[in-house]
C-alpha cells in the first residue's frame, strides 16, 4: 500500500522585497522609519517581507528609480528566492513602472497601490467602495500602457467601431468615463451625508483624528461602549463611524475617521475629501498620537500637514497621547554629553509648556486617565454648547 500523500492547501503569503532609494534630503533613520511603515503595509495587505534594498542617491534615477547595477542585484535575489512582488517605497512614474516590471518580471507594486489595495481590502459601505474605486481608476489612467489585458473585450463591433481607435484610446474613454460616473455617484452620497448631518440636531460635534494605527477605535469604543472593529493594522477603519455620547448630563456626537500616514497618495486625499467633511465640520478635534512610536512627533506633523490641506487646522483641538503604558523612555544627550532618560513626566512637562492646546496623557487598553479625559472633553464641549445654544436646557 503506497503512502498517502499530504498536500498544504492552506493560502501561503504572497512574498514581497522591499526598495527604497535614500536621497540626501532625508536621513538614513527617516529612510528606515519608512520602510518598517512599508513593511507594515505589506503585512496589513497580507503579504511577508523576505528582504530590503536601499541606494543611495542625489535623486531616484529616471528610467529606473534605481541603478541598473541595483536592478540586476534585485532580479538575481527574487529569482533565486521566488519572491512574488516588488514593492517601491514612492509612486513610481508609468514609464518607470513599465521599465522595472520588463526587467525583474514580476509584480511591481509602489506606495501608493499597495495604500490603494489595502484601503479596497477594508471598504465594506457603498461610499468608501466608491472612493476606492475612484482613486484606483485615477491612478491606473497615466499608467495603461503597461496593462496587457484589455479592460473590457467586449467593447466594440457594429456600433462601436471608432474611426481607427486604438484599443488603448478606447480603455482610456472607457476609464474616463467611469470617473465621471463615479464623481456623480459621490457628489449623491454627499448629499445624503449633509442631509444626515442636518438631522443631527442641536449637537456639538467631535471627531477623531491621527496617524493610522494609533487607537482612535479604541478611544471610541471606551467612551462610547459601542463595539468598532479594533485591528494592529494600517487603515483598519475605512468608514466614518458617527456615535452618540453622553458624559454626565452632556450629550455630543463622537466620529471616528480614517487614519492619515506619510506619503499618503494625493489622489487617495481627493477621492477621501467627502469621507474627511466629518472632521471639516466637527467642533472639537481630538488628535489622538501613539506616544509608544518612536516616530510619534513625525506623525503628529503629518495628521497636521493633511488637516491643513482640508482646511480643518483652525478648530479647537485635545492632544490625547495614547498608549502610554507601552512608552519607553528614549535616550537624549544633554549641552554636557551626558546621557539622559526622557521620563513621561518630562516630556508632559516640556509639551505644556511649548503648547497652548491641552494634552491628556492616557492608556486606553488599560483605562489609565480615563476620567482626565472625559473631565476635560466635558469642559470644552459644555462651554461651546452653552455659547451656541444658550436656550438649550440640556445642561440645566
Amino acid at each position: 500500500m503506497g503512502k498517502t500523500k499530504i498536500y498544504d492547501t492552506a493560502l501561503k503569503p504572497e512574498t514581497a522585497l522591499l526598495v527604497s532609494v535614500i536621497t540626501p534630503d532625508i536621513s538614513e533613520q527617516t529612510a528606515k522609519d519608512y520602510l518598517q511603515e512599508l513593511e507594515f503595509l505589506v503585512q496589513t495587505a497580507g503579504g511577508e517581507v523576505q528582504g530590503v534594498f536601499t541606494q543611495k542617491l542625489a535623486k531616484p534615477e529616471h528610467a529606473t528609480f534605481v541603478g541598473t547595477g541595483k536592478l540586476e542585484e534585485i532580479r538575481q535575489y527574487a529569482d533565486a528566492e521566488e519572491i512574488d512582488m516588488i514593492v517601491f517605497d514612492d509612486e513610481l512614474s508609468p514609464s518607470q513602472l513599465r521599465n522595472v516590471e520588463r526587467e525583474l518580471k514580476r509584480k511591481i507594486l509602489d506606495r501608493s497601490n499597495l495604500i490603494l489595495d489595502i484601503f479596497a481590502k477594508h471598504a465594506q459601505t457603498a461610499q468608501a467602495k466608491t472612493q476606492v474605486e475612484l482613486a484606483q481608476l485615477q491612478y491606473l489612467l497615466p499608467r495603461l500602457t503597461r496593462m496587457w489585458t484589455h479592460l473590457e473585450r467586449q467593447r466594440g463591433g457594429i456600433g462601436m467601431r471608432g474611426p481607427g481607435e486604438s484599443q488603448i484610446e478606447t480603455d482610456r474613454r472607457i476609464i474616463l468615463n467611469k470617473i465621471s460616473l463615479l464623481k456623480e455617484r459621490l457628489r449623491v452620497i454627499d448629499k445624503q451625508n449633509e442631509t444626515q448631518r442636518k438631522n443631527r440636531g442641536e449637537l456639538i460635534r467631535v471627531a477623531l483624528v491621527g496617524y493610522t494605527n494609533v487607537g482612535k477605535s479604541t478611544i471610541l469604543n471606551m467612551i462610547s461602549k459601542s463595539d468598532v472593529l479594533m485591528e494592529n493594522k494600517l487603515f483598519a477603519t475605512l468608514d466614518t463611524t458617527v456615535r452618540k455620547v453622553v458624559i454626565d448630563n452632556l450629550p455630543f456626537l463622537l466620529s471616528d475617521t480614517v487614519g492619515f500616514i506619510r506619503k499618503l497618495p494625493h489622489h487617495l486625499v481627493e477621492s477621501f475629501k467627502s469621507t474627511l467633511d466629518e472632521v471639516r465640520e466637527a467642533d472639537v478635534l481630538i488628535h489622538v498620537v501613539d506616544i509608544s512610536h518612536p516616530n510619534f512627533e513625525d506623525h503628529i506633523a503629518a495628521v497636521n500637514e493633511t488637516l491643513k490641506d482640508i482646511r480643518a487646522l483652525d478648530k479647537p483641538v485635545i492632544t490625547v497621547f495614547n498608549k502610554i503604558d507601552a512608552y519607553k523612555a528614549p535616550v537624549e544627550v544633554d549641552e554636557d554629553g551626558e546621557e539622559i532618560n526622557v521620563t513621561l513626566e518630562d516630556f508632559r512637562n516640556s509639551w505644556m509648556a511649548k503648547n497652548s492646546d491641552p494634552a491628556i496623557f492616557l492608556s486606553a487598553t488599560e483605562k489609565t486617565n480615563v476620567e482626565e479625559f472625559k473631565q476635560k472633553l466635558y469642559e470644552i464641549i459644555s462651554k461651546m454648547h452653552t455659547a451656541r445654544y444658550p436656550y438649550n436646557n440640556l445642561l440645566y
